[in-house]
């Protein structure tokens, strides 16, 4: 038998045929949070969002994506036209587990990956998606310098 009521914090378990009462002490109301993000890391996050116009913390790389997730933002930034080797800053979340734990934590948002551009975050894929979708990520790609304009062709006369 294994019986807790927290509201009282009794407890009753069943030990090799007999009964046990006995009094446990009350969780808090409140729980406090547990912090992943040391200071090294902050900085590590703070410089590389403030050094570069374009920064994403993936699993995996640009070139090999390790999850569908951040294969999809690749892959519209590669439709989009930015330039992967010159625009864009990369971290991959699965060679250290405190960058991983510690971008969730600095950014508020719970998933990866995570797209900073000009130094505010934007969100992960599916704002991603979105943002395509309805041309505001290439508005936003042209204004921060990341793509060119597309231009229309004109026919020679």
């Amino acid at each position: 038998m294994n019986f807790l009521r927290s509201a009282s914090t009794l407890a009753l378990r069943s030990t090799a045929g007999s009964h046990i009462l006995t009094r446990r002490a009350a969780l808090p109301a409140t729980t406090f949070a547990v912090r992943h993000l040391s200071d090294s890391t902050k900085k590590v996050i703070e410089d590389a969002i403030s050094g570069n116009k374009l920064v994403v913390f993936m699993k995996g790389t640009p070139r090999a994506p390790m999850c569908g997730f951040s294969r999809a933002v690749m892959q519209i930034f590669d439709v989009q036209g930015v330039d992967m080797e010159k625009s864009l800053k990369s971290f991959n979340i699965l060679e250290d587990e405190e960058l991983r734990s510690g971008i969730k934590e600095f950014s508020s948002w719970p998933t990866i990956p995570q797209v900073y551009i000009n130094g505010e975050f934007v969100g992960g894929c599916d704002i991603m998606v979105t943002m395509h979708q309805n041309g505001e990520l290439e508005e936003l790609l042209i204004k921060e310098g990341l793509v060119e304009p597309e231009t229309e062709a004109h026919p020679r006369d």
